[in-house]
């Protein structure tokens, strides 16, 4: 099994719908691949109530994609998770570049970088959809791998 990682600030709202999502289409397309998330900046996602932000829970619900009841907490990404990763996807370039800079720079240029803003520049109704739309284009390009 291959693994796909995907990187946001907080591992609460953008990584993890996109985990998720990944997780759910890639097993209906019987890739053999599975997807993980985690946080460049644990810390700054000091508001963040539970496992995962309710926005994510609600697009996911809407897609008939049910997670478990005990659903982790987000969780800071390893150099260990870099280094067992086969791709490794960060949702915001523009945020997410000078925190691998900072935290992570061997990895800097190793990483594909998408360009999904928070939800502070963009909202919720748009930024999830740029997101499923991306993963649907991944699925799509690993199955003719």
């Amino acid at each position: 099994m291959k693994k796909i990682l995907f990187l946001c600030t907080g591992n609460y709202y953008r990584s993890r719908f996109a985990e998720h999502l990944f997780n759910y289409l890639a097993a209906k397309q019987g890739l053999d691949w599975q997807a993980d998330s985690r946080a460049l900046a644990l810390e700054r996602g000091v508001n963040n109530v539970g496992a995962i932000s309710h926005y994510a829970l609600k697009a996911l619900a809407e897609r008939l994609i049910i997670l478990p009841s005990d659903e982790r907490l987000p969780a800071s990404a390893s150099v260990e998770d870099f280094q067992n990763s086969d791709m490794i996807i960060a949702l915001d370039e523009l945020e997410h570049r000078p925190l691998m800079q900072e935290r992570f720079p061997q990895w800097l240029d190793t990483i594909e970088y998408w360009l999904v803003h928070d939800v502070d520049k963009t909202s919720a109704q748009e930024a999830l959809p740029q997101i499923e739309q991306k993963v649907i284009q991944l699925i799509e390009e690993l199955a003719n791998i």
